[in-house]
């Protein structure tokens, strides 16, 4: 069985600026809790993130509150290596 983990943040930064009076959202997708975990702790460490989480659902956010985004290690790999930030 192949089980997904999503990271979940809010992204301080970056909310507000692709649609206005929303909230920037980000999910990583990650293959296996310890790459979720690697992720999670890189988003620990900047200080724009806000609310990170790890789940093994696909999260689902109102898209009248929340611009979500969908990122995989294709989309930024940086994020899923060791001490990046």
């Amino acid at each position: 069985m192949n089980t997904n983990y999503y990271v979940t943040m809010t992204d301080k930064f970056m909310s507000g600026l692709h649609r206005p009076n929303l909230k920037n959202k980000l999910v990583f997708i990650c293959d296996t809790y310890e790459q979720a975990q690697i992720v999670a702790d890189n988003a620990f460490k900047r200080s724009d993130m806000r609310y990170i989480n790890i789940c093994s659902r696909a999260p689902y956010y109102s898209n009248t509150k929340y611009y979500t985004q969908f990122k995989t290690i294709e989309d930024y790999p940086n994020w899923y290596k060791r001490d990046y930030f």
